[in-house]
C-alpha cells in the first residue's frame, strides 16, 4: 500500500508564496515521476509540473518561472515552490506519483488527498 501525503497549501495574498510538500511512503521500490496538478472551482484538473528520477522537470505556461518543482530521491519526496502567486492559482493542488512496487514490473500512479491554496487579491 502506498500513501501520499502533501503539506503547505494555506491563503496568501497576491504577489505572496507557498511552499507545497508531499511525502510517499508504504510499499516502493522506486518512483518514475512525481508531479502536481490543480483543480479550480467547474475546471479539469490539470498538470501543473512534473519531475523524472533523473530531476528532469516540465511546467505549464502559467507558471513558468514562479513555481520551481524538485525532488528528493532518497526520501521519496517533492515540493513545489509558489512565488508570484495569483488569484487564478487558487485550487486543491494534488500530488501525483508514478511507482513501482516491489517484487512487481509494472508501474501504477498515486494520488494524494490534495491541499487547498488560496490567493486573495
Amino acid at each position: 500500500q502506498v500513501q501520499l501525503e502533501e503539506s503547505g497549501g494555506g491563503l496568501v495574498q497576491s504577489g505572496g508564496s507557498l511552499r507545497l510538500s508531499c511525502a510517499a511512503s508504504g510499499s516502493i521500490f522506486s518512483i518514475n515521476i512525481m508531479g502536481w496538478f490543480r483543480q479550480a472551482p467547474g475546471k479539469q484538473r490539470e498538470l501543473v509540473a512534473s519531475i523524472t528520477s533523473a530531476g528532469r522537470t516540465n511546467y505549464a505556461d502559467s507558471v513558468k518561472g514562479r513555481f520551481t518543482i524538485s525532488r528528493d530521491n532518497a526520501k521519496n519526496t517533492m515540493s513545489l515552490q509558489m512565488n508570484s502567486l495569483k488569484p487564478e492559482d487558487t485550487a486543491v493542488y494534488y500530488c501525483k506519483a508514478v511507482l513501482r512496487a516491489p517484487m512487481t514490473s509494472g508501474v501504477d500512479g498515486y494520488w494524494g488527498q490534495g491541499t487547498q491554496v488560496t490567493v486573495s487579491s
